[in-house]
């Protein structure tokens, strides 16, 4: 066996070879390294010339390729070999041809882009070269019409006047006719593309008749044109004439809103107010003065109005004596809580209202019309008694127009009656006293008439000029002459209204219903108030959506002195507010909303404090007062009104209650996040909570209490604002004792011998030491003892021991005063 066996000799040549590069570095150094270059041996088979399997085909490869297979290979390795070679080949032919295809398209997107590129810049260039040939063409023909124009003056003014033709016959009017009509007519089947543009040559007849009909275009009008053209044809703005207008400037006023009356754009404003060294935005206002200067520089005038000149739109002109018509009277039940105002009311209106109220009291000011056998026309307004209902009675008061002031003939005058009686001095309107209930056995009418005259009321009977009736509500006894001498006293009083003007009126009660949405009881002073009409009361506004009388039926119009229910308000007005009908909604809207900012205003002035001094002087006020928040909401707006009142009152200097919200309407889940964040209850009056706001009170673990009568509420929230209250410490003594002899004792210091000379000592009790019958110390007792037993108490003549608790300065003639401490709680008043 040879030493090569038929395999390749192991040599140098097929290895790396080497080689030396010369690197270089920063401060001319140099570097030599030497690099090896390695050969990858690739093995590229030839295709298979037959399918021979086994060692046959091996060999058969083997031959086709010309080389010798290499020794320790099987035919199997060799297989594999030749597919990964065929694979790297297919897969370099891939990547080949993707490559092709990717440049293939690139370069059709280059020839895309640039063929886009060359037809937008040639039609940019024939663009623009219209333009130029347009604008030429323009300026020539303007030219030659102007030169013709020129010339055909001239000729006219050196020519003879031309003499008058003969009258034409018929047929050559017709002709002629014919002819004109051939040259006006449009050359296009769609027509002339400028009608304006003269058809035919200008004639030297044509220029001096002017047959062409109508007024010729003078030269500066044509000179206007053509820049007009001229302008149009460069793109440039065309240049306005500059008009002068009144800017009509209120105290304030936003930006874009002053921009807007001067008809500026906004940017030249603001431009020019940073010019002036404001840095504002357009949603910003500036004062009078600042929008004086800012229209000044753009050459209009300004025109200074106030803020409460929307107002003026109110229609307050004086009544024609000739257009007053007579008018019903609106009379005003006045009395103490159960003196049966309503109870009269429903005597007279064969109704049962009283019935209808809880409790029997009337919690709400109720506005009806009453038609009288002989058909007398009434309106007449009730209002509560009770006392925290002071603000429903004065406004009952301020819109009528007599007052029966009801009293009872069994209880005489009462707190509230003297109440009224001030009520309806102060809105100077006549009173009537109705003596009522002198069905019942203890019933005086002569006592109530004397103890008026201590209020200065002197009725008829007492030689005065009041007139009293004396009847029953219950019986029906006294209610016509009742009724009579309402009628006499509106006689006397002459009423008259113009029920052909604006209409103008006071709301008497507002609520929020769940279906009707905000309603307002109004009683309509003057003109007449119809259904459409556009209006404003207080703060809000509407339009008339519909009216309701007091027996709920659908109204039209509602002339003076009659009350309806208006519905059709944006929101709830307050009660007490004047309604006014206006013209258009933007002057109600503008109207409603400077009130509301007004009042905004106002409630901030009066919170507001001026020093710091008073600011921190009402925080130390506080510190010291308990407060109990509460949520109020309830049906109508005189209730709320009467339940805020009645809070303010409860209370003293060390716990109040404060109202954190009041409103009308149904509780909702506002309220119940309100409370929630305030620790506070929520208490509803003749209202109840929806859904969601009863299922977040319940998570929240907020408070909701319902009531239907005035006093249950006021009389539940004293309670809890009593229970704020700090409770009352009282001092109860219990014993004396003098102490006869003071002895020192180890571990317990001096201990005092004492008689108890009067009451019991107690070991638990509180002591004051008295030394000349001055307080000189107080605590209480370490130990107590009788002999050498330690007791609870020692009775009245005997001995014991007493050691005070970290005071040992006792002497003998000294006396002890034993106490016990007791707390009290305490109630408002």
């Amino acid at each position: 066996m040879s030493d090569n066996d038929g395999k390749k000799t192991l040599g140098l040549r097929g290895g790396a070879r080497s080689g030396s590069v010369k690197q270089s570095f920063s401060h001319g150094r140099t570097k030599n390294v030497v690099v090896e270059t390695k050969r990858k041996r690739v093995v590229v088979p030839k295709p298979a010339i037959s399918k021979k399997t086994g060692p046959a085909a091996s060999q058969a490869k083997a031959a086709a390729t010309g080389r010798k297979r290499p020794a320790g290979i099987s035919d199997a390795e060799m297989e594999r070999r030749l597919k990964a070679v065929q694979a790297a080949r297919a897969s370099e032919a891939e990547e080949a041809a993707k490559r092709q295809a990717e440049e293939r398209e690139r370069a059709e997107e280059r020839e895309r882009r640039r063929a886009e590129q060359e037809a937008k810049e040639r039609e940019e260039r024939e663009r623009a070269e219209e333009q130029a040939r347009k604008k030429r063409e323009a300026e020539d023909r303007e030219r030659a019409e102007v030169a013709k124009v020129a010339k055909a003056a001239k000729i006219a003014k050196a020519a003879p006047p031309p003499p008058p033709s003969p009258s034409p016959s018929p047929s050559a009017r017709k002709q002629d006719r014919d002819t004109r009509n051939t040259e006006t007519r449009p050359r296009g089947g769609k027509g002339s593309r400028d009608t304006n543009r003269r058809l035919g040559k200008l004639t030297l007849n044509q220029a001096l008749a002017g047959s062409e009909g109508g007024r010729q275009k003078s030269l500066a009008a044509m000179k206007r044109k053509q820049e007009r053209a001229r302008q149009k044809a460069t793109g440039r703005p065309q240049e306005r004439e500059k008009v002068i207008r009144d800017v009509q400037v209120p105290e304030t006023i936003v930006v874009q809103e002053l921009a807007n009356r001067m008809a500026e754009r906004v940017a030249d404003v603001v431009k020019a107010l940073m010019k002036m060294g404001m840095m504002v935005t357009q949603n910003q206002s500036v004062d009078a003065d600042t929008a004086e200067l800012i229209i000044e520089e753009f050459g209009h005038n300004i025109v200074r109005v106030s803020d409460a000149d929307v107002e003026d739109v109110i229609d307050t002109v004086e009544d024609r004596e000739e257009d007053m018509k007579p008018r019903p009277p609106v009379v005003t039940v006045m009395g103490h809580v159960d003196h049966g105002k309503t109870s009269l009311l429903d005597a007279i209106r064969n109704a049962k209202v009283v019935a209808g109220e809880a409790g029997g009291i009337t919690q709400h000011i109720g506005a009806y019309q009453v038609t009288t056998d002989d058909g007398a026309v009434l309106s007449f307004l009730d209002t509560p008694g009770h006392a925290a209902f002071t603000a429903m009675r004065a406004r009952g008061a301020q819109v009528t127009d007599i007052v029966v002031l009801v009293v009872a003939a069994d209880d005489a005058v009462m707190p509230q009656t003297v109440e009224a009686i001030s009520h309806a001095r102060a809105a100077g309107v006549p009173m009537i006293v109705a003596i009522n209930k002198i069905d019942r056995p203890a019933a005086d009418p002569d006592k109530v008439r004397t103890s008026l005259l201590q209020h200065e009321v002197v009725v008829e009977k007492m030689s005065g000029e009041v007139q009293d009736v004396e009847l029953s509500a219950l019986t029906g006894q006294g209610i016509d002459a009742l009724l009579e001498a309402i009628a006499l006293q509106s006689e006397l009083l002459d009423l008259r209204a113009n029920p052909d003007r604006a209409a103008s009126g006071a709301v008497i009660e507002a609520k929020l219903d769940v279906g009707r949405g905000p309603v307002a009881t109004v009683l309509i002073q003057n003109g007449t108030l119809r259904q459409g009409d556009v209006f404003v009361v207080g703060e809000q506004w509407g339009k008339v959506r519909a009216m309701e009388n007091d027996r709920g039926e659908r109204v039209k119009e509602a002339a003076p002195s009659v009350p309806v229910e208006v519905l059709g308000l944006n929101g709830t007005p307050e009660a007490g507010d004047a309604l006014n009908v206006v013209e258009t909604e933007a002057q109600a809207r503008e109207i409603a909303a400077y009130r509301a900012q007004a009042a905004k205003d106002k409630r901030a002035a009066a919170g507001a404090t001026s020093t710091l001094d008073q600011l921190l002087a009402k925080a130390r006020a506080q510190e010291t007062v308990a407060e109990l928040p509460v949520v109020v909401k309830a049906d109508v707006q005189g209730s709320v009104e009467a339940i805020v009142q009645a809070m303010e009152k409860i209370g003293n200097e060390e716990v109040r209650v404060r109202v954190l919200h009041s409103g009308v309407g149904a509780i909702t889940e506002t309220d119940i996040g309100l409370a929630n964040a305030s620790g506070a209850p929520v208490l509803g009056f003749n209202v109840r909570a929806n859904a969601t706001a009863r299922n977040v009170a319940n998570q929240k673990g907020v408070e909701i209490r319902y009531y239907s009568v005035i006093y249950d509420l006021v009389d539940d929230v004293r309670a809890a604002a009593a229970g704020l209250l700090s409770a009352e410490v009282r001092e109860n003594f219990i014993g004396y004792a003098e102490i006869r002899e003071v002895f020192r004792f180890s571990g317990v210091g001096r201990v005092a011998g004492c008689l108890v000379t009067e009451g019991i000592a107690r070991r638990a009790a509180s002591v004051r030491l008295l030394r000349d019958n001055v307080v000189v110390h107080e605590g209480t007792l370490k130990t107590l003892k009788r002999f050498r037993d330690e007791v609870k108490e020692v009775q009245s003549g005997q001995e014991c021991g007493m050691a005070f608790e970290n005071y040992d300065d006792i002497r003998a003639g000294d006396v002890i005063e034993i106490f016990e401490r007791e707390e009290v709680e305490r109630t408002l008043a």
